[in-house]
């Protein structure tokens, strides 16, 4: 039942990637089930702390394909870029970068990370992100631009 909603997510995710990627939108989606169904038994409370939870185990899976292949921080520290769709550069250390950016504001603000997550690494827009959450769509929008922007804001410190 869930199983093309993740695909959906993940393929939008990996379409933002670097092209040539050799993690499969396939595989992306069975490591994230692996990770939320493969120890225990799940215990969502609805479709939103699924959502949330699929987001973020998408998230994992990434950073840590991206480690895997080799990447290191760049020497002037973590620099993340909004130019474009976060994630959607070539280089896999980026991804390393926004999450880390991502944890640092999850101190802040974990609502705000969640949106983050949903939108870019679940591929979710924001009227999706809206119905998900029961908010509104200006609420979404207005979260994510928010969020963007305390991003930039940690990192000119």
């Amino acid at each position: 039942m869930v199983y093309e909603e993740l695909r959906r997510a993940a393929r939008l995710a990996l379409r933002r990637d670097r092209r040539g990627h050799t993690l499969q939108p396939t595989a992306l989606i069975h490591e994230a089930y692996l990770r939320l169904f493969g120890g225990r038994p799940p215990d969502f409370q609805d479709r939103v702390h699924f959502l949330g939870m699929a987001s973020r185990v998408m998230r994992q899976v990434l950073v840590d394909y991206a480690r895997a292949r080799g990447s290191q921080k760049r020497d002037g520290g973590i620099q993340v870029q909004f130019e474009q769709q976060p994630g959607s550069s070539q280089d896999p250390a980026e991804i390393v970068d926004l999450d880390a950016a991502l944890d640092k504001l999850g101190a802040e603000d974990t609502k705000l990370v969640a949106v983050l997550e949903m939108r870019f690494f679940a591929g979710m827009t924001a009227e999706e992100i809206a119905d998900a959450t029961a908010e509104s769509v200006h609420i979404v929008r207005h979260d994510l631009r928010y969020a963007q922007a305390r991003l930039r804001q940690i990192y000119r410190r």
